[in-house]
């Protein structure tokens, strides 16, 4: 009986020093430990020359119809209310962390892209495009000629760069497994590194809503 007391104190000790050394975000409703931004990253994004691209956040209230229509929000899934706190938190990292971002942020014409962009870089700041709703589609019933089609524009969209000495930010969609920039979680980012016209871009990282929250 003792030993089994001295196991058990042992092993909430050990806990403890876990949960006390490891930075811990809270989330969309559950704790996840959470690693900073790799430095040299973080300077190479306040040089600019790079795209963000952010998916919107967690889109949970009402459900996308048949009849979507883009003016109206209550056809569509919407942000939480968590994903709102989170997308206004994603906004005040990177302003924090001194990253340069060309304006006008870019978002899909969904609710919630221009929402979590407008909460993350102000109404004013956001510019809605049309061509990402062809990534939202590529998750739906498209042909072969239609995925194709999709996907060589993207590639020519993001081999463009930004305004020397600015990031730009696109919100906009996840992909499906395998396809452009692949499956991406709620408010995470793609870190792309545009090449010029032609010469397509580079994957660099991937940044979890967690990682911007604990880099200081």
């Amino acid at each position: 009986m003792i030993v089994k007391k001295l196991v058990y104190a042992y092993m909430i000790t050990l806990l403890l020093m876990v949960s006390v050394s490891a930075p811990m975000i809270e989330a969309a409703g559950y704790t996840v430990e959470a690693k900073p931004v790799d430095p040299a990253l973080l300077a190479s994004l306040r040089q600019g020359g790079y795209i963000l691209f952010v998916r919107h956040g967690e889109a949970t209230t009402g459900q996308d119809q048949p009849n979507l229509d883009l003016r109206d929000c209550t056809t569509q899934r919407n942000l939480s209310n968590e994903a709102r706190r989170q997308a206004v938190l994603l906004g005040k990292a990177i302003r924090r962390l001194h990253i340069p971002v060309q304006t006008p942020i870019v978002a899909s014409p969904f609710c919630r892209t221009r929402e979590t962009a407008a909460l993350a870089f102000g109404a004013d700041n956001v510019q809605t495009d049309p061509f990402w709703v062809n990534i939202y589609n590529l998750s739906g019933n498209v042909t072969s000629d239609e995925q194709e089609s999709t996907l060589t524009a993207l590639r020519s969209v993001l081999e463009k760069t930004p305004a020397e000495g600015t990031n730009q930010v696109i919100i906009a969609h996840s992909f499906p497994r395998g396809l452009g920039l692949g499956e991406i979680p709620y408010l995470g980012t793609v870190v792309l590194k545009p090449k010029g016209e032609g010469h397509g871009y580079d994957i660099v990282s991937r940044i979890s809503l967690s990682e911007w929250l604990s880099t200081q």
